[in-house]
């Protein structure tokens, strides 16, 4: 939506604006600032977005009507184009809306970064536009332009990449290209001296060198980046993309689009430095971390170890003669679509008197705050969702402690194995619980592609089977008790 208000201004933009449109221009930026501290707590999330899409919405036809009513001159350029414009608007609303419709909710993380690469696209794309088509610009102007070309180009590149890897449309792992740290390093060169040259003589051949350079960064910044660190990588791109549409915003003289561009970008950096600090280590060691992380070899395969299974019935009577059980939502629970029955387990065991919290970690999903949007579509209660540094205390006095689909954030090698990927993360204690459960279809590795030996502790029991079908199962034999 920032793209196409970027590019009508481009038609429409003039100093003289009546005094209805700065005020409504006001308005839709306090509407975006709205919308973000609706976007703070999951009990004001769904208000919080709708507000954001008023304000775009009244961003957009404002300036789609300001233009035809105050700009003769322009106006002619856009009946020109008014046919391509309505159609662009009318195709891009079409799919939005279809893609909400259909989406479930264990692809929400990756519609979320597909969607953060085409804004950046977009924006690039506009500033591509604009550098073709003008010249005498100032050199403030000019290093705008060249910023947003460079940094929307990356976002676009490397959140496609990030949509491929968490739809498993190639492998969730890094990937480490022979002697990756060096072309890394010399494309991230080229790529900045590119710009400064493009600047210092402004020359279309430049610019699309330094658009393909770009969307190339996007990639290498991206391949060697895997498992629990991708949530990380999309507020990053995130980010990015807040910050390409203010610069665009610059170049085009559209406040509107510079404040919303840096709400998104000051937001999106405050989210990623949280995110890094919540996984226990710098964001330099997300993203390069693969190129000096040593080889890690299993001692053997997780299928020629003993595990104790347990029945849906074992779980049931375990759970029910509790006094204090913690839930750990993951991704498998998103994969099955279990939200609503892990909600009528939980209303059981509430009613027999027995204390339920859920421990959310901060990364657990594949995107920050996936378990509380997932939870609070089940309508769960809020005040029983407690966040890591709050609940992590609390397991020692759990009898029992339930994980469904979660793996790599309650993994003990987090603590103790600095040779694994996740080492230095803060992990939820789910191993000092009196009893531990894990629901899992298999014994397959987490995203991090690790093994977890909490799953083979006397004290932990695995319950094999989709989520839904066997908390169903547990929920039945909980009743019969």
């Amino acid at each position: 939506m920032a793209p196409l208000i970027a590019h009508l201004s481009t038609t429409v933009s003039a100093p003289q604006a009546p005094t209805w449109v700065r005020l409504t221009e006001l308005g839709a930026a306090v509407l975006f600032v709205l919308a973000l501290k609706g976007l703070s707590s999951p009990k004001s999330a769904r208000r919080g977005n709708l507000l954001g899409a008023l304000g775009a919405g009244v961003a957009t036809v404002v300036i789609f009507f300001y233009g035809t009513e105050y700009y003769g001159a322009g106006l002619t350029n856009l009946k020109g184009n008014l046919p391509f414009i309505v159609g662009a608007i009318a195709i891009g609303s079409l799919i939005g809306w279809i893609a909400a419709k259909r989406v479930q909710m264990t692809q929400m993380p990756q519609m979320v970064a597909l969607f953060n690469g085409v804004g950046g696209g977009a924006a690039a794309v506009v500033s591509v536009v604009e550098f073709t088509s003008t010249s005498g610009e100032s050199k403030s102007a000019l290093t705008a332009t060249v910023f947003t070309v460079l940094v929307g180009a990356v976002s676009f590149s490397g959140s496609i990449l990030t949509f491929m890897k968490l739809q498993e449309l190639m492998t969730s792992r890094p990937v480490v290209l022979p002697l990756g740290r060096y072309v890394t390093s010399l494309a991230g060169i080229g790529t900045i001296t590119t710009a400064i040259l493009l600047i210092a003589n402004p020359a279309n051949t430049l610019l699309y060198v330094l658009l393909g350079m770009s969307l190339l960064m996007g990639l290498l910044l991206v391949l060697p980046v895997g498992g629990a660190d991708v949530p990380i990588v999309i507020s990053l791109l995130n980010a990015f993309t807040g910050l390409s549409v203010a610069a665009s915003g610059y170049v085009l003289g559209n406040t509107l689009l510079i404040v919303a561009g840096t709400l998104v970008g000051a937001s999106g950096t405050l989210l990623t430095r949280m995110m890094a600090a919540a996984m226990g280590r710098p964001l330099t060691n997300t993203l390069f971390g693969a190129f000096t992380a040593k080889a890690i070899t299993a001692s053997g395969s997780a299928e020629d170890r003993p595990v104790k299974s347990a029945s849906p019935d074992d779980v049931a009577i375990m759970l029910s003669y509790a006094r204090k059980v913690i839930i750990v939502p993951g991704y498998g629970l998103a994969v099955a679509q279990a939200q609503n029955t892990i909600r009528e387990l939980v209303e059981l065991l509430s009613a027999k008197g027995i204390q339920v919290d859920y421990a959310i970690h901060p990364v657990a999903g594949r995107m920050p705050g996936h378990m509380n949007v997932l939870l609070a579509e089940a309508n769960v209660p809020y005040d029983q969702l407690k966040e890591m540094d709050e609940i992590n205390p609390e397991f020692a006095e759990a009898d029992v402690a339930l994980v469904v689909g979660a793996n790599d954030v309650v993994n003990p090698a987090a603590r103790d194995d600095k040779t694994a990927p996740i080492y230095g993360m803060p992990i939820l204690n789910v191993d000092q619980a009196g009893q531990v459960v894990f629901l899992k279809r298999s014994m397959r590795p987490g995203f991090a592609g690790i093994e977890n030996e909490l799953l083979f502790d006397p004290k932990t029991s695995l319950l094999f089977g989709d989520a839904k079908e066997t908390l169903t199962k547990v929920v039945g034999a909980v009743k019969a008790l």
